[in-house]
């Protein structure tokens, strides 16, 4: 079914909001967070009066449309919850009430989530590196597709019933990796019997640096967070980077992300990945024979039991916690079995790939699948 919608200007929709209040220094207040991408808008925190240095801030509603001035262009923006409502922000998220006469909330809200949105807020930002504000007029004469009251609210209904079950079939997912690591975990510690080891007494850093030439490419390799393992990356050539050198990787390698390795950012490298290169800030280490077997460590890392000892291992908070540097991650003491303990768990665990690893790419598919489906609705074709 096609749809019928009308290009109309946001600002004959929304209406900027100038509900500012006086900060009191002993009353408490929540402050909200945009996140990017259009993950919606959070809680950031709760602080009271005096610990505001500004001494007024924007009061905020429910279903009030809300965006940050330097992320618009990266998707931060949102439909403000019903636990937010009375929360404060700074003049750098403007706010805007919506005509409800014409435009149902929600369905603003999910058409924000979609590429054309994001592209059409980059349009409406300007400024030089690291100072890029979107301005407000220009966004106000944004035009989007509008259909008549009862089909927005038909579409909007259409795609949270699609996204119920996309959930649903997540968390069904989820609970059944979840399993998976639990029982890898259960048997690690089984097996260990209470045998501690440091990293450095099974592993050692081996690492294949490749000297930059500008003629050549170089096939790029990342890490993903949370045990999602390595993926490949576009080529980079010698000219677009500023590194000197590469890290080659090598089957059975360990890679380790000294940034993310905390957030679980380690895996080992499979045959497929042989002599593809990591940037520096990915450090490789070979397994010492006798000590560790790779297929044996490439289900071990992968686990959230891993990540917690290395977010144990190193202090601060987010993107300010301290690298997990080699000779840190080296001495870090592990529970670990014996190298015939390990043989003997791999041929257990290879048991379980057939439904690990097609799960795991469900998660990652499902994540794609909303870009897909939102585009589908906002052109009628659901």
């Amino acid at each position: 079914m096609s749809l019928h919608s009308t290009p109309t200007r946001l600002g004959e929709i929304l209406k900027k909001s100038e509900d500012w209040i006086e900060i009191e220094p002993q009353a408490k207040y929540k402050q909200v967070t945009v996140k990017l991408w259009g993950q919606g808008v959070e809680l950031r925190q709760e602080v009271y009066g005096t610990e505001i240095s500004a001494s007024r801030q924007l009061r905020v509603h429910r279903d009030q449309f809300i965006l940050s001035r330097i992320d618009a262009r990266n998707g931060a923006f949102g439909l403000v919850p019903q636990e937010l409502e009375g929360a404060i922000v700074s003049n750098d998220f403007p706010t805007f009430n919506v005509n409800t006469d014409q435009l149902f909330p929600k369905y603003l809200g999910w058409l924000s989530k979609t590429s054309n949105f994001v592209e059409l807020c980059k349009a409406a930002s300007e400024g030089t590196t690291n100072r890029v504000r979107l301005k407000e007029d220009r966004f106000l004469a944004l035009e989007i597709p509008l259909p008549l009251l009862e089909e927005q609210r038909r579409i909007v209904a259409h795609i949270e019933v699609i996204c119920t079950k996309l959930e649903e079939a997540h968390r069904i997912r989820k609970s059944a990796l979840e399993n998976v690591d639990l029982f890898i975990t259960n048997l690690h510690v089984d097996y260990a019997e209470n045998r501690v080891v440091k990293l450095g007494d099974i592993l050692q850093i081996d690492e294949d640096k490749e000297e930059i030439d500008p003629t050549q490419s170089y096939p790029q390799v990342g890490v993903k967070g949370f045990g999602g393992g390595l993926f490949e990356k576009e080529s980079v050539s010698g000219l677009e980077t500023t590194y000197k050198s590469f890290n080659r990787l090598y089957s059975g390698a360990l890679v380790l992300s000294q940034v993310k390795g905390w957030e679980g950012a380690v895996a080992v490298c499979p045959d497929q990945l042989d002599s593809k290169f990591v940037s520096p800030e990915y450090r490789t280490f070979r397994c010492i024979p006798g000590q560790a077997e790779p297929k044996y460590l490439s289900e071990l890392v992968a686990t959230p039991w891993f990540w917690q000892q290395l977010k144990d291992l190193t202090k601060g908070m987010g993107g300010r916690r301290e690298r997990v540097r080699p000779e840190l991650f080296l001495d870090m003491e592990i529970l670990m079995p014996t190298i015939q303990k390990q043989e003997k768990a791999v041929s257990i665990l290879k048991k379980l790939q057939p439904t690990r690893m097609p799960r795991l790419e469900a998660i990652e598919e499902q994540a794609d699948l909303l870009p897909s489906i939102l585009d589908k609705a906002f052109k009628g074709k659901l």
